[in-house]
Formats: structure tokens, sequence, C-alpha cells
């Protein structure tokens, strides 16, 4: 059990991904732990969406390995990979805008009770569950039948998030989840984070905006046209570095030697 404390949540290593002839990933290796927010930058084609697809199961790899709790592991779809722990949250977020809140959190696992022969689900026990669930996160809801559409953009993605938690995610993967938002609601995002990490939750990052990355982060790997320039700790990399290497001139061992 010893080995299980410190080894990483989920680890890819050597991960190469092929479509056709085209290189979507050329060797990423990316480890996370438990309770810590792994930020993955890069700009649009370095490969971050081809990544968050393997590691949430839609896409296998070409060649290379992926650990889940020390053990390898190979997920046959989105399915499995929740199953082992890992949850998505995309950009474009699998929301059922008409649908009301609570519709949207338990989303095919309501709780049900039994009226005579009939199990009906259970509004209030699954109402009262959300209400409290929202209130931990900060969000006040007027009305657990409200539709999700009268939600922020910021609050749908944190309805989202804990949703993810609340059903036992282990790592949650967030792709971009502040790019469509103001700096208010960018500030809640980030803020939902930190709680969800202190859940002993781990967190992936994935986005281009190296500030917000900034704020959230404990380690920060940058990818670029499918390769990660390596791995770098909070303190260590400053917002001009990153930025420098997103733009894919220089890797980050380079940088360490000139200093």
């Amino acid at each position: 059990s010893e080995m299980m404390s410190t080894s990483p949540l989920m680890e890819l290593t050597d991960i190469y991904k092929s479509f056709g002839n085209v290189n979507a990933l050329k060797g990423v290796s990316i480890s996370i732990n438990r309770g810590e927010c792994h930020c993955l930058l890069g700009d649009n084609g370095a490969g971050k969406s081809t990544l968050i697809k393997i590691m949430s199961g839609v896409h296998q790899p070409t060649a290379g390995q992926v650990n889940i709790n020390g053990k390898p592991t190979v997920m046959q779809g989105p399915r499995e990979a929740i199953d082992s722990g890992i949850a998505t949250v995309y950009q474009d977020l699998a929301l059922i805008p008409l649908m009301s809140v609570s519709r949207n959190f338990w989303l095919g696992r309501e709780l049900t009770k039994k009226i005579g022969p009939i199990t009906v689900m259970d509004f209030e026990k699954c109402n009262s569950i959300l209400m409290s669930e929202m209130e931990k996160i900060g969000i006040q809801l007027r009305d657990p039948n409200q539709s999700i559409g009268t939600l922020s953009g910021g609050e749908r993605q944190t309805v989202a998030i804990a949703r993810a938690v609340f059903f036992g995610a282990e790592i949650l993967i967030l792709d971009e989840p502040t790019s469509a938002l103001g700096v208010y609601q960018t500030s809640n995002v980030l803020k939902t984070v930190e709680k969800v990490r202190e859940k002993g939750v781990a967190v992936v990052f994935i986005s281009h905006n190296v500030s917000h990355a900034l704020a959230v982060g404990d380690k920060f790997t940058v990818l670029s046209r499918g390769e990660t320039l390596g791995t770098a700790l909070a303190g260590e990399i400053n917002y001009e570095e990153l930025q420098f290497m997103m733009s894919g001139n220089k890797e980050l061992s380079a940088l360490k030697n000139s200093e």
C-alpha cells in the first residue's frame, strides 16, 4: 500500500497516436498525482484534444502505455474511463439546456423510490442533494427545477464539475474550462478547481491561457506539435517562459540552462 500512495493516479508513457499518416502525438509522457492540478498548455494543433481523448478512453494510443493506479490499463471507450474514475468536462458541455439543473446533474443516475409496485424517481432526495452540492461549491440555486439555460456559462461549468466529483471522479479532465468566460465567471471556475483539489481529486486543466493556468496549476506541461516540451512545477517557471514555450520555440531544458 506504500507503493499505492506514492504512485501517480495516472501515468502516460511514450504515447503515440497516428490517424492515417498524420502523427498527432509523438511520444508524450505525463503523470497525474492525487490532488494536484496539472495544466496542459498548448496552442491549437499542439495535440491537446488528441491527448484528452486518449486519457478519456475515446481513442486508444497507437503505441505507448497508460497506467491507472500503477496498473497497465486499456480503456475501450469513455464508459471504461468513467469506471476507472476519469471524468471529462468538455468545452461544449454535455448538458441539455432546456432540462432542469437537477435533471442535468443526475442524468441517468436518478435516485429512485418504490411506491407500491412502481419505481419512481425520488425527486425530493435528488433535489435536496443537488441543492446542498451546489451550495458547497458556491452556487445558490433559486430552484432545482430551474432550467440549466438560466445559469451563466461559468455556473454550468461548475455544475458539470460538481456532478463529476459527486459521482466519484478521481481524475477530472477540464477541456478549456475558461476559454469562453468573462473575468468574473473565470474566477469562479478557478475557485471551483481549488475546492475540487481539496477533496483529493486530481485535475488536468487544459488551456491555451497561460494566466488562467498559472492561477491554479501545481505543474505545467507544454505540448507543441504532438510532443511535450517538459514539465515544470509552480514557482519554477513564469508567464513569459510558458508563453514562449507555447509558441513552440524552445525546450524547457534549454530555458533552465540559460539561467
